[in-house]
């Protein structure tokens, strides 16, 4: 018995060392996380613009009757790798003309001000979800998380993590060819 319960915490460092090394695996992809939004409606939320921006807030209803599909980027100040996706979205803006709303999630509104003030602000419309409530209802795993809802307000696309580097900018701009979100073939 003394030998079972000696050998015990070598067998929980064994099972904690492999859920580490699975985690590691460089041909894991986090954007295999299932999403039970895809081809659902968008949930219901009515977010208040962050206060001290010009931009106004978000609601589903932003969503709807959109000419064609929309991009809907969760983000905030204190996420690092949000501030390296923000220069990817704001060139699809830009460059081709992508309808982008935000939501920006458990931030402080000053820190979101600030961060927009200096990165540029490429939103047409930002909710601030403070509370983090409206984060739940689209089912994020963490920020940023992005996804392409059809003008009806049907979610066609969700991308996990930051649209940045190579694959995940051809992947990104696949999604919203497919999807109808840029306007006259733009992305070719």
């Amino acid at each position: 018995m003394k030998r079972l319960i000696a050998g015990l915490p070598f067998i929980a460092a064994v099972i904690f060392g492999g859920f580490f090394l699975w985690g590691l695996n460089p041909d894991r992809d986090p954007n295999e996380i299932p999403s039970v939004l895809i081809s659902q409606p968008a949930p219901a939320f009515d977010l208040d613009p962050v206060p001290g921006l010009e931009t106004p807030g978000l609601a589903r209803s932003d969503l709807v009757g959109n000419e064609r599909p929309v991009v809907v980027n969760v983000f905030a100040s204190w996420c690092v790798p949000c501030r390296a996706e923000h220069a990817v979205l704001t060139r699809f803006v830009e460059r081709e003309g992508m309808r982008l709303f935000g939501i920006n999630y458990k931030d402080k509104p000053e820190d979101a001000v600030k961060w927009l003030n200096d990165l540029g602000n490429p939103y047409e419309r930002i909710g601030s979800d403070l509370s983090g409530r409206t984060g739940i209802e689209w089912g994020l795993s963490g920020v940023p998380e992005t996804f392409i809802v059809d003008g009806d307000g049907t979610v066609l696309f969700r991308y996990v993590g930051p649209v940045v580097g190579p694959d995940a900018v051809e992947r990104f701009t696949q999604a919203l060819k497919q999807a109808g979100a840029l306007p006259n073939g733009a992305g070719s």
